[in-house]
């Protein structure tokens, strides 16, 4: 029997299928945050400014964004204004534009003069190191919501985890051994494709501040065997089946900090993190095992932001100058 000639050319039907699948892929391309900042930026300001100077919002012309650029440079920061353009960026290629005006060399030398003239220094947050947070677990109240910021905390500040994979944490991902706890992140900021992220905790010398410790007992408490590890509790002790919102961590945390007697105008949801990776290279911890925590790219510019913080003083050029 002769074998049945194949051909290669895709039936139209199946070009049909083809297409569908390349719009769904293509259309996730960026995370749902992103997009949700992107929409943000796009609908809630350079909509808005080029409708109220009659300009076309989409296709956008190079010297109307020139215009906005400059006009918003006097009140935002050079990273703001990059992301309005990479929003703008966005919309132009999801309304199939061969060229977005993001692109024009005009635009590309008027935000580097902008960048040139308000500067690019971002406003570092202040990093809770381990003195810190012992004193905010220390005011933490003996409730149920007292024992969900303890284990918030300590789990956060050891795991060095961003804000929104501590509300993202499932119990489907914690595995308590008999050396630790490894916990499995499905999605973060730097793992747009789902490999999954694994970030191990070992146990603590202090019963009081030991993350497993603390974690089981808030586990244990609110009686949570499924779905969100950390979740909302009301001022009548009733927790919420959902879990908390990326931005609660930096309120709970803020309002902790305030109770300990805590300066928290420089404290932001990301100092938990930024904390564990300072402390953790003050304390001779070698930078590549606190990337493979942090899950840092080695080329990251705010990991090595942090390490120099970590080691201004132990590693300082008037250390040699005989004074």
């Amino acid at each position: 029997m002769e074998n049945p000639i194949v051909s290669l050319t895709p039936r139209p039907g199946d070009l049909e299928a083809l297409a569908a699948k390349t719009r769904v892929l293509l259309a996730n391309t960026v995370s749902a945050a992103t997009k949700r900042g992107y929409a943000s930026d796009f609908f809630g300001d350079w909509k808005v400014w080029a409708e109220n100077h009659d300009a076309s919002v989409l296709p956008a012309e190079p010297e109307w964004i020139c215009l906005y650029l400059v006009d918003r440079s006097s009140t935002l920061k050079a990273a703001t204004l990059a992301r309005r353009l990479n929003a703008i960026s966005y919309f132009h290629r999801q309304a199939n534009c061969l060229l977005s005006p993001t692109h024009h060399p005009l635009v590309r030398e008027t935000f580097k003069a902008i960048r040139r003239e308000i500067g690019t220094k971002q406003k570092i947050k202040q990093a809770l190191l381990t003195e810190d947070v012992r004193k905010i677990v220390a005011c933490c109240p003996d409730s149920l919501a007292g024992k969900r910021d303890k284990a918030l905390y300590l789990v956060s500040f050891a795991g060095m985890l961003r804000r929104e994979d501590s509300a993202a944490l499932l119990v489907e991902g914690l595995q308590f051994t008999s050396e630790g706890l490894i916990m499995t992140l499905d999605r973060g900021k730097t793992d747009q494709e789902s490999r999954g992220r694994e970030i191990s905790i070992v146990p603590g010398a202090d019963l009081t501040t030991c993350p497993l410790r603390v974690l089981q007992d808030w586990l244990d408490a609110a009686k949570i065997s499924s779905g969100p590890v950390f979740r909302g509790v009301d001022q009548k002790g009733r927790l919420s089946p959902s879990g908390l919102h990326r931005d609660s961590v930096a309120y709970i945390l803020k309002r902790a900090a305030a109770r300990a007697g805590m300066n928290v105008a420089g404290i932001a949801g990301h100092s938990l993190r930024s904390g564990g990776i300072t402390t953790a290279a003050g304390n001779g911890v070698p930078e590549y095992i606190i990337r493979r925590q942090s899950h840092h790219n080695p080329a990251s510019k705010s990991f090595h932001r942090y390490i120099r913080l970590a080691e201004r003083f132990s590693k300082n050029a008037s250390s040699g100058l005989g004074l």
